[in-house]
């Protein structure tokens, strides 16, 4: 695992809170409450059957705590740790299908890379690498917006992006880069086998490196004046189309 901190990392919100109770609750120092009624009253009986210390507060109190709709319901944990490279490698090595990763190469802001996460959930990626630079943390933010996604998809530390996807091409997989230039339509890729769709950042798209490391580019042809889709909506286009070439 990389190297873990001492900070506090807070997930708020009824289902990200109630994803990570179910998936680690030993990260989960406390769980503050609002109240142990209605939609809290789960949280509440999970993290007692999971031996998480309750503090019932305050709503002013969880107000002050997170800058953004908690629901009520906000778990102060220790700080997240990602996998590493190693630990990816070995767990492509065992999947029973065709692996899918997710490379975000420089998506900066926390509400975009909460929105890819949850998209990646959704379409069951099997890993999702996180450059350790020019990249938003997995912060509390983005992992509202992911609502609990962050919690279940294995996340990986990588240090240098490039590097990371000469590995993976080397170990068989087909690294298929978003590029709104493309002259292959986001239908005409082949999905099927082992592939690493990398997605560039919300300014510029890909990095000149990271799109030169790319065995085929794919675009979403634009009509109207819109000239590009926010980085979370391509995202979701584009494994989504994996998802139904690999159901067919």
């Amino acid at each position: 695992m990389s190297t873990e901190d001492d900070r506090d990392d807070l997930v708020y919100g009824i289902h990200s809170v109630g994803e990570l109770l179910a998936h680690d609750p030993r990260r989960v120092r406390t769980l503050w409450l609002s109240g142990t009624r209605g939609p809290l009253a789960e949280l509440f009986a999970r993290a007692r059957d999971a031996k998480v210390r309750v503090d019932v507060v305050d709503r002013r109190f969880l107000d002050k705590k997170v800058h953004g709709t908690h629901q009520g319901a906000v778990a102060q944990c220790h700080a997240a740790t990602l996998a590493d490279e190693a630990e990816l490698e070995e767990r492509l090595a065992t999947l029973p299908h065709p692996a899918l990763v997710l490379a975000l190469d420089g998506v900066q802001d926390p509400r975009n890379l909460g929105a890819c996460l949850r998209s990646a959930a959704a379409a069951g990626v099997d890993a999702v690498l996180l450059p350790r630079r020019r990249s938003a943390p997995v912060s509390a933010v983005a992992r509202k917006t992911a609502s609990g996604a962050a919690e279940v998809l294995f996340l990986v530390d990588v240090g240098n992006l490039a590097q990371a996807l000469d590995r993976l091409k080397e170990a068989g997989l087909s690294i298929v880069g978003a590029a709104g230039d493309a002259p292959t339509t986001w239908v005409d890729a082949d999905f099927h086998g082992p592939t690493v769709l990398v997605i560039g950042g919300e300014e510029n798209g890909l990095r000149a490196l990271t799109r030169s490391k790319c065995d085929a580019l794919v675009a979403i042809p634009m009509a109207g004046s819109v000239g590009s889709l926010n980085v979370s909506v391509a995202t979701g286009i584009l494994l989504f189309e994996a998802v139904r070439q690999r159901r067919a």
